[in-house]
């Protein structure tokens, strides 16, 4: 197991690098001078090129991705066009109130899903199964800013029930976060119940109902173990694309997170503070995958062994 797991972080490497050098060469392809951003309009010549000088923009680019990787190497990823101010920093203060958005979103995903996915499975083409269908294709079609909209409308405006923006406490994090996990309960849902149903037409199933177990074990020691197998996949891809889906749930309810961060600082095209967002971002996902491997290796020691 431990050359499993050493193997796989061994993979992770190569694709961290192609991550930092597409995120790279990306901001460079983007229109603008990040050095008369800086200065501003009414600069002179001189003083643009005094700037664009003092950040290395006059050197060869394959000699700005090496400053700037061994910048990162070091936790720094430059300043902020706009203030100033260091990106990692900025970046790392902001980025808990967005990993507790994801937490609550994948604590929907996840406890909705799974259980009304296995309920619905069990309860094959009966009224509960049609239910449980309906609310996983309502999950997969309604967009989430939708949904965060009319949660607005509803629970905040006409009951007044929960905040409509901010942060702080936990009511500020039930609707974005509902908002922001129900598109996966809806996949989960509908992948749970068909691995599922899958698993109940196999052969030891029905050994096992023939040998009189009882049928709690046999869903849920013997069935729901194998069934869980692909859930566990999608769950960690969808853990990494709550991520990237947090700029648009956090705009719409004004969350403090480093989503609508990244999404102001595009608007105000400061190339480090993007490049910075971007690459904490595609670092997280590649993190997500690497433990969902892991973890499925345990699950299922035969992908290990291979």
């Amino acid at each position: 197991m431990y050359i499993y797991i050493i193997k796989r972080i061994l993979q992770t490497i190569p694709v961290i690098l192609i991550v930092t050098l597409i995120t790279f060469s990306l901001m460079h392809l983007t229109p603008g001078d990040p050095a008369i951003m800086r200065a501003g309009e009414d600069a002179t010549q001189e003083q643009v090129d005094a700037i664009r000088k003092s950040m290395g923009l006059d050197l060869p680019i394959h000699q700005q991705y090496f400053n700037w990787m061994i910048g990162l190497v070091q936790g720094d990823l430059g300043r902020s066009l706009q203030d100033g101010r260091p990106v990692f920093i900025t970046l790392i203060r902001r980025l808990p109130a967005t990993l507790q958005l994801v937490l609550v979103s994948f604590i929907v995903s996840v406890g909705v899903g799974v259980p009304i996915g296995v309920l619905s499975a069990l309860k094959q083409n009966t009224l509960v199964d049609s239910i449980a269908r309906v609310f996983s294709l309502l999950g997969i079609s309604m967009p989430n800013f939708w949904m965060g909209l009319m949660f607005m409308l509803i629970f905040s405006h006409r009951l007044r029930l929960l905040p409509a923006s901010g942060s702080g406490t936990l009511l500020h994090l039930i609707m974005p976060g509902v908002a922001l996990g129900l598109p996966a309960a809806g996949l989960i849902t509908r992948l749970t119940r068909s691995s599922l149903l899958e698993v109940l037409k196999e052969d030891y199933i029905r050994t096992a109902e023939a040998k009189g177990l009882n049928k709690q074990i046999v869903i849920y020691k013997h069935a729901l173990k194998n069934a869980i197998l692909p859930v566990v996949t999608i769950i960690g891809l969808q853990l990494g694309y709550r991520l990237g889906g947090s700029v648009i749930i956090e705009s719409v309810f004004a969350y403090p997170g480093i989503g609508r961060f990244a999404y102001l600082r595009l608007l105000a095209r400061d190339y480090p503070m993007i490049m910075g967002n971007l690459l904490i971002f595609a670092i997280i996902f590649i993190i997500i995958n690497l433990l969902t491997d892991i973890l499925y290796g345990f699950l299922e020691p035969r992908i290990r062994y291979d």
